[in-house]
């Protein structure tokens, strides 16, 4: 018989006792003294960028960035931020650690452990405040119909999330049970098409009443206001988008962040919310035509998770006699592109350039594509500074 893992048996300590390499006052990039350093290649690439999203914004396309935890953790989240309450970008998307960064950072100010030391000393990543709070977070808003990052953003916006009471989560519970019962008759494999959306969305919400009760057992959480303050929520790209009413989603990945260390994680949850996310990103993927796609720092979620959503917005567009091929796509990663994907193509597979796997899967997407290799912080200041120096 298998035995698992317990995390009942962690020694978990507060978030308070570990040591940060990051402070997020300190290094904020403020993009009036940030220095931007760029090659001419590099500037041109910028300057295109931003004369095609200033023409996707007058389209009403969408203008989509996926980014990397780096991109956090460097300082960029107030120019994230920024670019989404202005306007230029109408979907911010990043993989687990981006949001727990940017959760850190709204709730402490401070982010970016020793993972060799913890590592070593078996207390990497096990820590009291971000597991249980982000967990928690995530289990709530999955009951609430929100996505990973709405859910978090939700939190910092609210300073707290709201436990409902036991008669509450039983009464949904109950709900799905009688609406299933009712709506898929003896015998029959195929749910009728009128009771689909209402069926789907009724069981979603039974199952997460059912997370959260357990949830409330196991960690004896009362009814009513948890209060989680987040005094540097300012920083934070989580809460200002979902203030600012732009899409922020997560592509989490089951096992790859220190959240799933902690007891209070639940991944039925994470994948309800996940779900919810990942269709919000393919919803504005079915939305490129004529947009722009940018890809900063995230060299595996970025990739995969745009090539399935475009083929499954393809693939609508096409019985509906539309197509999706004007759009652009900018990757921007530090490391240097030994090959001209635009002008040679796919490499052949004895060129380690063909394992290069944000250039390899983007160059088979049609639009256009390009590659820059630049210092992410350089690269976004310059954005943000070419976007706002001429008026619309």
């Amino acid at each position: 018989m298998s035995q698992l893992f317990s995390r009942d048996r962690l020694e978990i300590f507060p978030l308070a006792r570990r040591v940060n390499k990051i402070d997020i006052q300190r290094e904020a990039i403020d993009p009036a003294t940030h220095p931007v350093s760029l090659t001419d290649e590099a500037f041109r690439d910028v300057e295109a960028t931003a004369a095609e999203l200033r023409r996707a914004k007058k389209l009403g396309a969408a203008r989509v960035l996926t980014y990397g935890a780096h991109s956090i953790k460097n300082g960029l989240g107030p120019i994230l931020s920024r670019l989404a309450e202005s306007g230029w970008l109408t979907h911010l998307t990043t993989n687990g650690a981006g949001v727990i960064h940017d959760w850190e950072f709204a709730f402490q100010g401070r982010s970016g452990e020793d993972v060799q030391r913890y590592a070593t000393e078996g207390q990497f990543g096990i820590w009291e405040e971000t597991g249980r709070f982000i967990n928690l977070a995530i289990i709530v808003g999955a009951y609430r119909g929100l996505g990973y990052g709405a859910a978090v953003g939700q939190t910092i916006l609210d300073d707290g999330f709201e436990i409902p009471s036991d008669a509450e989560l039983r009464d949904a519970i109950a709900a799905g049970a009688r609406l299933a019962d009712a709506s898929i008759p003896p015998n029959s494999p195929n749910l009728p098409q009128f009771a689909d959306a209402k069926l789907t969305e009724t069981l979603d919400r039974a199952a997460a009443a059912a997370d959260l009760l357990r949830a409330k057992r196991r960690f004896a959480l009362p009814d009513g206001k948890h209060e989680i303050a987040h005094p540097f929520r300012e920083y934070s790209t989580a809460f200002r988008t979902r203030r600012a009413d732009v899409r922020f989603t997560c592509g989490p990945m089951i096992g790859c962040d220190i959240i799933y260390t902690h007891p209070a994680n639940d991944c039925a949850a994470i994948g309800r919310a996940a779900q919810r996310d990942f269709l919000l990103y393919a919803d504005s993927v079915s939305r490129l035509e004529g947009g722009v796609y940018l890809s900063v720092g995230s060299a595996v979620l970025s990739p995969m998770i745009f090539e399935k959503s475009l083929a499954m917005s393809r693939n609508v567009a096409r019985q509906e006699g539309r197509s999706i091929t004007d759009f652009s796509i900018h990757v921007v990663d530090l490391a240097e592109s030994t090959w001209d994907w635009t002008r040679n193509g796919e490499p052949p597979q004895t060129d380690p350039a063909y394992y290069h796997r944000y250039c390899k899967t983007f160059s088979r997407m049609g639009g256009r594509m390009t590659y820059c290799g630049a210092d992410n912080r350089s690269w976004f200041v310059a954005l943000l500074n070419e976007l706002e120096k001429t008026p619309e």
